[in-house]
């Protein structure tokens, strides 16, 4: 089997649990082990240094199957003689910042984000940032070819408390942030609750807001278990942002936070129980980013609603929109600003925020940090409502996903993508965006459904996904009954998820 199998975008993924060792991506300690090999390699090549003149740290997330993967990958690393920072239990972005602190020339996180339990994973980052697809690509080309023999040295391994400096950068940046009278304590007099969702994320809780002085009961579910046994930890999940601003509100809390498993995405809701996230918390995000400054540009992913473009001119920044996945919008943001451009954020609709002060780096505590200093800043416990109240909010959206069905889907969907442009061109009450970088996206006017729709290819999967919104009541079904009327020429589109949907509604 090709080992490209497990790449995921800028990751590798597969699956994690024993009880699942029969699947044909089952991260076999084996195939860590030749993956691990392989980055070595990789490494090898970028720093000019061979393998016993370099330091790698290695952390793990709460799943099950962590400790196993992060013995192999440690093992691999000792037999290859290779320094070993050994984290334990961290989150994905410490695990770059590691690379920072304490002078690591990569560092190599097992997770697998959001997903459930049995999956895991991969991901490497350097001091310069996360690894591309392009190199996920080298690294299991190489790992197909490693030939090792593995004599595991313990003595190549130091167990390090990472997460706890960590912490104390976080500790930092409040304090700095809110100068308060009581500097030691900004926090004092603010009730923060946190739904880490058993995930990694409980440290933000007790490590970072509690010192500070923040009343932190209510919070829930700090304690890691990999089994997630009460929600999934992803901050776009339904349930589990229900779960947190439940609490919020039963807890009479000014601010909940929640947590992915591994903490590079977050959420929050505000002190009535609010969902902060999506169009919300990338505006929020980009009004902290904008701070201080007269322009710039915010990059965002493309399904981003009309409502976030007019509030992110509003304050006096340029709305980039661009393609869907986190390493596209940062690559964006990188280029920009080498460019001689400031663009201070790059954020996708998922929870993916990165600044540029901050090496770029997708970090949900970050974000939160950020979040806290402005409400601590505030005092009244109004700052979040108060931000976002020029924001205009879809009363509407649907997402649909239509397969294709044929092996060269990838040429099939971008014909559908051509022929759609050619199908609104012109079309009264129609009018197609002037800033398409992902697929094809189309206003309609307050005749025609008041809102827009996107149709895009999915990058790596037969896929064409559709997202539409309005701003009045039906305007969605209006939008995506017109769209329907152009997709009946394409027979190889499964059309059976509009359909369903138009027999609902």
């Amino acid at each position: 089997m090709s080992l490209m199998a497990f790449k995921s975008g800028t990751d590798i993924r597969g699956f994690g649990a024993e009880e699942f060792s029969n699947e044909a991506t089952f991260l076999s300690n084996e195939i860590v082990c030749a993956i691990t090999c392989a980055f070595t390699q990789w490494l090898t090549e970028k720093t000019g240094k061979t393998a016993d003149k370099m330091t790698i740290s290695v952390g793990h997330d709460s799943r099950v199957s962590g400790p196993r993967i992060s013995k192999a990958v440690k093992d691999t690393l000792s037999a290859l003689r290779v320094r070993v920072k050994d984290c334990a239990l961290a989150s994905t972005p410490a695990m770059f910042m590691s690379t920072l602190d304490l002078n690591c020339d990569g560092a190599v996180q097992i997770t697998a984000s959001h997903h459930p339990w049995e999956r895991n994973g991969l991901k490497f980052f350097t001091p310069e940032g996360g690894l591309d697809g392009s190199d996920i690509a080298d690294i299991l080309k190489k790992a197909e070819n490693a030939n090792f023999v593995l004599n595991a040295d313990d003595s190549y391994v130091e167990a390090v408390d990472y997460m706890s400096q960590y912490a104390l950068r976080l500790q930092k940046m409040i304090k700095d942030g809110v100068n308060a009278d009581n500097f030691d304590k900004p926090l004092e007099g603010f009730k923060i609750i946190v739904d880490a969702g058993n995930g990694v994320g409980g440290f933000y809780a007790n490590d970072v807001l509690a010192p500070l002085g923040a009343d932190i009961t209510g919070s829930q579910f700090l304690e890691p278990d990999g089994m997630f046994p009460n929600h999934i930890p992803n901050p776009e999940n339904a349930v589990a942002m229900q779960s947190i601003s439940n609490a919020t509100v039963q807890s009479k809390a000014d601010l909940g936070i929640i947590f992915d498993t591994d903490v590079d995405r977050a959420g929050c809701v505000d002190r009535d129980g609010e969902e902060i996230n999506r169009n919300r918390l990338v505006a929020l995000a980009s009004y902290i980013a904008m701070e201080g400054h007269d322009n710039g540009i915010i990059v965002t992913d493309s399904v981003t609603s009309d409502g976030l473009k007019e509030y992110i001119e509003a304050l006096g920044a340029e709305h980039y929109r661009f393609k869907r996945g986190y390493r596209n919008v940062i690559n964006k943001q990188i280029e920009l600003n080498n460019e001689g451009k400031f663009c201070p954020l790059a954020m996708e609709t998922s929870g993916h925020a990165a600044f540029k002060e901050n090496y770029y780096l997708d970090d949900g505590a970050y974000l939160m940090t950020k979040i806290v200093i402005m409400l601590a800043r505030d005092k009244t416990g109004n700052a979040i409502q108060n931000i976002l109240s020029t924001l205009k909010q879809p009363v509407e959206e649907k997402e649909l996903r239509f397969n294709i069905l044929c092996d060269d889907f990838k040429a099939y969907g971008e014909n559908v993508i051509e022929k759609l442009e050619k199908y609104y061109a012109g079309k009264e009450g129609w009018t197609i965006a002037d800033d398409n970088r992902e697929g094809m996206r189309i206003s309609a006017d307050e005749n025609h459904g008041n809102g827009w729709l996107l149709l895009r290819l999915s990058v790596h999967d037969p896929v064409m996904p559709f997202n539409a919104e309005s701003i009045e009541a039906g305007g969605v079904k209006r939008i995506i009954a017109d769209f329907n009327e152009f997709l009946k020429g394409f027979e190889k589109l499964d059309k059976a998820p509009i359909e369903k949907y138009l027999m609902e509604v």
